[in-house]
This record gives C-alpha cells, structure tokens and sequence, in this order.
C-alpha cells in the first residue's frame, strides 16, 4: 500500500494532467454519454452546437483512416484556466494525450474550437490508437504525427486532391522559408523537442515541412497507401521501409511532372541549387 501510494503521488506530481484527465468523471464537468465532458461553466444552450461540430470531426477522421478505431475521451474547457489544469498550457485551441495504457484525451478550448482543430488532435489519438503508445513515442517521428494531422486540418490548405494539397504545402513552405533559402530538414523535426522547441516561425515552418513531405508521400502511395503503412509497421518494417513501401510505382510514374520535393533531394543537390 506505501509502494502503490508512493506511485500515485509520483504520477500526480509528475504528470498532473493525466491525472486530471484520468478523474474527468469525478470533476463536476457535464457529460452524456462518457466521451464528451462539457465544462459546467458553458451554456446548455451551446452543447448541440459543440456536439454537431465534435461529430463532424469524428466523421472527417472515419473518411481519412478508412474507420476510426481511436474513442479518446473529449473535454471541453471554457477558459484558459481550465484548458492548463488539463493541457498543462495556455496556447492554442487544442492538444491530445495518451498513455502507455491506451487511454487518450482531446482537451478543447472552447473558444477555439471548431471542426478543423478537433480533427487535427483525433488524428493524434487515432495514431496512438493504431500503433500503440511506445511506437509512436519512440519510431514514428514527429513531423509524421503532425504531418497526417495537417492532413484532417483546413486550416493552412484545403485541398481533397492529394497532389494538389501538395502543390498548395509547397507555396506555404516557399512562403515560410523564403524561397527555399530557410531549409528546415527533417531530420531536425523527428523529435517533439526538434520540432517545437524554437520560435514561432520555426514552428511554422515545422509544420508545413511536414505537410509537404506528407502530402507527397500520400499522394505517391495513393489512396490504400495509409493502410499499406500501418500493416508494414505491424508486420516489424521500420518506419522508412513501412513509408517506402506503401509507394507504387505507377503513381511515381504517372506523377513524375510534379515539383520536386526538396525535402528529399541530397544535401549535394540542395546545395547546388
């Protein structure tokens, strides 16, 4: 009993937000059905809008992966107090966690939530979901998370057709790296210290290297290309044979008029043009 004691006050100390979202149920939050928990701070009067919006995400996440298997736990914050008890932050409209032992949460400020933010952090469940929380943490690197979250968020291109939600990554990460004269290498984002630890123009120029690279490769894998992925990982390829894979020759031919992806050129190459 000392040990187990000494271990929950490690966790809470440790982790307090997991812990808050662990006891979500026991917070006063409202909830329906045991998915949703809506601050008691927000408006009856608000709910089936927010419910509408949260269902419209789900179903963007069902049509992305071919199924949603992920049923992280949503909790809806109504100020920046309550989102940091939860997210352990004040930034941003959005965030997910999860844990080693398969449950995962949404943490949602509600002022900013909408369709295109609640998508993004499901994408991030439904790849902890699929994989499991030690091959995310340590094989799947970063930019791919965020990359396939892009994927489900409109926010910086919307486009359905995977080469031309390319040809859009690719004017946005012009657009941050200065005509191509700011390269930030993938291999610099695989991390999650990598890839957010810098200024906010770092960031962003994270987030549409990652956009670029993933819209290319979903647009050569083509459109069973994201299961091809995930069956290569769970048959033991590494993630860059999982990814090299799930490619088909026939979409590298019939898509070889695309713009380069500089992203993939050698170092040789992008340092001669």
């Amino acid at each position: 009993m000392i040990g187990l004691s000494g271990l929950l006050a490690s966790f809470i100390f440790l982790y307090p937000q997991l812990f808050f979202c662990e006891v979500i149920a026991f917070s006063g939050f409202n909830s329906r059905n045991d998915e949703v928990y809506y601050s008691p701070d927000i408006p009856a009067r608000h709910l089936p809008k927010l419910e509408k919006i949260i269902a419209h995400s789900q179903m963007r996440v069902d049509s992305f992966y071919n199924g949603r298997l992920a049923r992280p736990k949503i909790i809806v914050c109504s100020n920046p107090q309550q989102y940091q008890r939860y997210c352990s932050s004040t930034e941003g409209a959005g965030c997910s966690l999860g844990t080693p032992w398969g449950q995962t949460f949404v943490i949602l400020n509600v002022q900013g939530a909408n369709v295109d933010v609640i998508a993004h952090e499901m994408s991030h469940t439904e790849l902890l979901a699929r994989l499991g929380w030690w091959k995310v943490t340590n094989e799947i690197p970063q930019w791919f998370n965020e990359g396939l979250a892009l994927m489900l968020d409109r926010r910086f291109v919307n486009q359905p057709d995977p080469a031309r939600r390319y040809l859009d990554y690719m004017e946005e990460w012009l657009y941050y790296t200065g005509g191509g004269q700011t390269v930030l290498e993938l291999a610099d984002i695989t991390s999650m210290k990598g890839f957010y630890n810098g200024s906010q123009q770092h960031v962003m120029l994270a987030y549409m290297s990652s956009g670029v690279e993933v819209s290319y490769w979903l647009t050569l894998a083509g459109k069973n290309g994201l299961s091809s992925f995930f069956t290569n990982i769970e048959n033991g390829r590494t993630f860059e044979n999982a990814m090299a894979q799930a490619e088909q020759a026939r979409l590298k031919k019939y898509y070889k008029r695309l713009p380069r992806n500089p992203l993939r050129l050698p170092v040789s190459k992008k340092m001669q043009e």
